[in-house]
């Protein structure tokens, strides 16, 4: 007798209706992805969009003699692992605007200049004597935010119209044998011409930069583990921490400026909390500190800031503490309408300073100075 499985085969070979093999399933093949070019070059009027519009897929990136358009940032993020080279002169066409000019971010990222290379925003034309402060609205030149793991070197920069670099929200970043040459605002209405402004950021190494302009050679808002080394700076407001106060972050911890130079300056060394703010400022070390040629102070160090230097009532929100300064060599450095130093703390807000072989002379001594820590002293 056959069974059921049987005759059910018996009648499909009958009846000549066997079933259809079921096909093999269809393989597709993995996409090929595209290799990245080993090197590009763009240049021209053209040139900045081309690039944008390349920097996923090339390595190394030359800008050879690009022109950004009006109201346009030169706007990178790439890859890791790349490479962009400036080379000849990069020009930027005018517009009243905020900017940024050039924007970076990414992970292990190399931003350098080739040899003879130039940045030229030409700001003169944006100069007015008010800077950030009024007048035509200034574009900000280069905005480094949210590198990681990532070296800027060799670069040549002139005349940005107000602000040169802004470092925000960056990690192990290195800033090494850049210039910022904004001289010709000294006569021309420069103003708000900080070199580098740091904030929330962390790991962060300026080696010998030179920066001549008309505010803040460097300025510490906030973050931490910050190293100015060998820096030249001339023309400027000082080697600052701060202002410090009234941001989202207000920590400055750990930053460290030494074997640097400034000169014909408004100010040497300024360390400036905001009157009434909440924050604070400790571990920083100033060590073989040249001044030379400054007019106003010398050392000023205040939490009574205010729109100015000194402007407010000192307060205690934003304590300076573990404050070094050692080997500062200023000998004749102050105009004698300037004050040597300048001391202005809120009550019990200042302490844990170590002062050693401090020279600052040539000025006049500040008779204002409150709530100076143990062991420091206003009179030279």
């Amino acid at each position: 007798m056959l069974s059921a499985l049987g005759s059910l085969a018996l009648i499909a070979w009958a009846t000549g209706v066997l079933a259809t093999p079921v096909p093999d399933p269809m393989i597709t093949p993995s996409p090929t992805l595209t290799k990245r070019q080993s090197a590009c070059t763009f240049s021209g009027s053209d040139g900045a969009a081309a690039a944008m519009e390349s920097q996923a897929i090339c390595a190394t990136m030359t800008l050879s003699n690009i022109a950004v358009p009006s109201g346009d940032t030169l706007d990178f993020n790439p890859p890791e692992d790349t490479t962009v080279i400036f080379a000849g002169t990069t020009t930027w066409d005018y517009a009243e605007w905020e900017g940024p000019l050039v924007r970076f971010k990414g992970s292990r990222i190399t931003i350098k200049g080739a040899a003879g290379h130039k940045l030229n925003p030409d700001g003169a034309r944006w100069w007015d004597g008010k800077g950030s402060n009024g007048g035509v609205t200034k574009p900000k030149f280069f905005a480094a935010h949210s590198l990681e793991d990532s070296l800027i070197e060799n670069l040549y920069i002139e005349n940005t119209p107000v602000h040169a670099f802004s470092i925000s929200g960056c990690d192990n970043l290195t800033i090494r044998n850049v210039t910022i040459d904004d001289s010709a605002g000294d006569e021309a209405g420069g103003h708000n011409t900080d070199g580098f402004d740091i904030g929330s950021s962390s790991n962060v190494v300026i080696a010998d930069a030179k920066v001549y302009n008309q505010d803040d050679c460097i300025a510490v808002n906030s973050g931490t583990n910050i190293t100015f080394t060998g820096g030249t700076c001339s023309g400027g407001h000082g080697l600052s921490i701060g202002s410090v106060g009234g941001r989202s972050n207000n920590v400055v911890d750990t930053v460290t400026i030494k074997d640097s130079t400034i000169s014909k300056s408004t100010n040497g060394i300024r360390v400036k909390a905001k009157s009434g703010e909440t924050g604070e400022i400790k571990g920083v070390t100033y060590s073989g500190i040249t001044l030379e040629a400054i007019s106003k102070y010398g050392i000023l160090i205040e939490q009574n800031y205010d729109g100015g230097d000194l402007h407010g009532e000192p307060t205690s929100g934003i304590p300076i503490t573990d404050l070094t300064l050692e080997n500062i060599s200023g000998a004749g450095a102050v105009d004698s309408n300037g004050y040597n130093i300048a001391i202005v703390c809120g009550d019990g807000a200042c302490s844990d300073w170590t002062w050693t072989d401090v020279t600052v002379t040539g000025g006049k001594d500040y008779g204002s100075c409150q709530n100076v820590p143990s062991g420091i002293s206003c009179s030279t």
